[in-house]
């Protein structure tokens, strides 16, 4: 043990007459705030959300603002990101009349002023505004968050995803596991050949793939009472706080989440069953899924609802094969989970 004051060799990484970090066994920081500004600007600017698409034509622009702090930590070897981030995008909507002629420009800003890694496993509030208030520019604004809300997320997803394999830290963090063993590199080289085949091989079956998502969740409430919380447009606005329209007749329309997602009624039963067809903005052209979900009363008090959702792409118009992981994770999340909060419907 050292003595007061003289500190213990041991841990003391400049002692070296190398300098060296062995093993990564000290803590080593990087700053990611300019990694991270430049990360963001490269996944949201400059990307085109409609290209004609109902005569709209609607893209970001420069990223105007990246503020906060982002920073990996690294100890013996395990990665430690931190980052609390304050996001603004700007972006432009044009809308065109049959002919091609320019009805209105408007510019508009993306506010996300909450990226943080305690909040990882979930998305973070997005605020989307447009300088023209009037009927053209709400429209703009209304079909950037039909399909560029979801975009936007994704592309977080990402950078939340780069940050937790150490962001700027982790072509270092190779090199010093490669390097100082260097006779193992033929061994290795093998095992990194076959992930490469087994994506390839993945990609192309997810590419025309679809998928069944069945969840069961129990609540401390009667049927009638969950199924007037799922069809009403009042209450879902308060427990998912974002707009939402929900018509109550087979056939009716509906538009949740500010309209990310939009169906119709198929079949309604009320109290017992509630058949929709369900898409997302940021599905392909022409894919809906159904949506089934069955009220159960067990006893008094006690309601279990079963969701089955077929027909779900594991692909996203933009190549994301994250869609199935996605929506399960919204329904327990977003849907079921807030219900229980908001209503106190919790078992």
């Amino acid at each position: 043990m050292a003595k007061y004051g003289e500190g213990d060799k041991r841990w003391i990484v400049e002692d070296r007459p190398d300098g060296a970090n062995v093993h990564n066994w000290h803590w080593a920081e990087t700053n990611c705030l300019e990694w991270s500004r430049n990360l963001l600007s490269k996944l949201l600017a400059d990307q085109t959300i409609l290209d004609g698409e109902g005569n709209l034509f609607i893209k970001t622009k420069k990223i105007e603002k990246v503020e906060g702090e982002a920073y990996v930590n690294v100890r013996k070897g395990k990665i430690i990101p931190g980052y609390e981030l304050s996001v603004s995008i700007n972006w432009q909507g044009e809308a065109r009349d049959a002919d091609g002629k320019s009805l209105l420009v408007a510019d508009g800003v993306i506010e996300i002023p909450y990226i943080a890694d305690e909040n990882a496993d979930e998305d973070p509030d997005l605020r989307v505004i447009v300088k023209d208030e009037g009927p053209i520019g709400r429209r703009l604004k209304d079909a950037f968050l039909a399909k560029g809300k979801e975009f936007v997320l994704k592309q977080i997803r990402v950078y939340v995803d780069a940050m937790a394999k150490g962001g700027p830290a982790k072509d270092e963090l190779e090199v010093k596991k490669v390097n100082p063993k260097p006779a193992s590199a033929p061994v290795s080289a093998p095992p990194a050949a076959a992930p490469v085949k087994k994506v390839e091989v993945k990609k192309e079956k997810k590419k025309e793939g679809f998928k069944t998502i069945k969840l069961t969740e129990k609540f401390s409430c009667r049927a009638k009472d969950m199924f007037e919380i799922l069809m009403d447009e009042n209450r879902w606005k308060g427990f998912t706080q974002s707009n939402a329209r929900i018509s109550k007749e087979v056939g009716g329309e509906i538009s949740i989440f500010d309209g990310s997602v939009t169906g119709t009624n198929m079949e309604l039963q009320e109290g017992k069953l509630i058949v929709q067809k369900w898409r997302f903005g940021s599905w392909p052209d022409g894919l809906h899924s159904t949506v089934r979900l069955v009220l159960e009363e067990p006893e008094p008090g006690v309601t279990v609802v079963k969701l089955t959702q077929t027909d779900v792409p594991e692909e996203d118009r933009y190549g994301n094969a994250t869609v199935v992981e996605n929506t399960e994770r919204g329904w327990r999340d977003l849907i079921f989970h807030k219900i229980r909060a908001v209503f106190g419907f919790g078992v």
